[in-house]
């Protein structure tokens, strides 16, 4: 019996780590279930990457955006930057952006100013945005409220381990909670434990690979296939059959990344 079908929505296929064996990697997730995968481009410059692993492989879809610690390294994007690269047919999503204030709180400013770019981008094409938001949380859901009230747009808090009042927040602004392998560690009760309070149909699963791979393989390098690890954990926080859990968190991702759902192969 085949595996039950599965999304990573966020994972980082174009990082270096995975380039001798993406066609294998790949490989190993479909045959766990994960029928999609959105590859996040995290330097703006380097988006060619993901968006070719994206053409060369039909499970694939891409996001991209500049990540709030590259924010002061990397040329300010545009707006109309960013709405370019959304004419692609399988680019999914704009990020990731955000704040990050535990490793580079000194671009504090610089970040703030590329998040609002970003949130725009999102808002004008329609495209859900992807946040990592890092000891931030009361800049974040303060500029996230600030900016939904301008205009509505859809958001995920991309590998959520913040504060119960960030996602609090994020979730009365309508948004969805993503669930990394964080959520597998044994001393993430916590983090359980605002998900648990969640509304089952605001919920992703990811893997953020090749980084944070669920227990069992804490420590060592993630990979997609590992998604159905952290679904595991995931259908016992929401006490549901583990089927019913990736179908639903399934059905979540087909409503934020419609265009994703919508896609068909040539």
């Amino acid at each position: 019996m085949p595996a039950p079908s599965i999304v990573d929505s966020h994972c980082h296929l174009d990082f270096p780590q995975f380039e001798d064996e993406l066609d294998a990697i790949i490989d190993r997730a479909v045959a766990a279930g994960v029928t999609r995968m959105v590859t996040i481009c995290t330097k703006i410059g380097e988006v060619h990457k993901a968006r070719k692993i994206a053409e060369d492989h039909p499970p694939v879809f891409f996001a991209a955006g500049t990540h709030p610690m590259n924010a002061a390294s990397e040329p300010m994007v545009s707006v109309d930057d960013i709405l370019a690269l959304t004419a692609h047919p399988k680019m999914v999503g704009i990020g990731e952006t955000g704040l990050d204030y535990h490793y580079t709180a000194d671009t504090a400013k610089v970040q703030r100013q590329s998040l609002r770019i970003h949130i725009e981008a999102a808002r004008q094409s329609g495209l859900p945005l992807i946040i990592h938001a890092r000891a931030a949380d009361d800049d974040m859901a303060r500029i996230l409220s600030e900016e939904y009230r301008a205009g509505a747009y859809s958001c995920v808090m991309h590998c959520f381990s913040s504060s119960p009042e960030l996602g609090k927040a994020a979730l009365d602004l309508g948004f969805y909670l993503s669930m990394s392998g964080i959520a597998t560690f044994k001393n993430s009760q916590e983090v359980r434990d605002i998900f648990a309070a969640a509304p089952v149909d605001r919920i992703l699963v990811e893997t953020d690979a090749p980084y944070l791979a669920p227990t069992p393989h804490r420590g060592r390098q993630n990979e997609p296939a590992y998604t159905a690890l952290t679904a595991q954990v995931g259908a016992e926080v929401f006490k549901m059959d583990y089927v019913d859990f990736a179908r639903q968190t399934s059905e979540n991702f087909d409503r934020l990344f419609s265009k994703a759902a919508s896609w068909k192969s040539a």
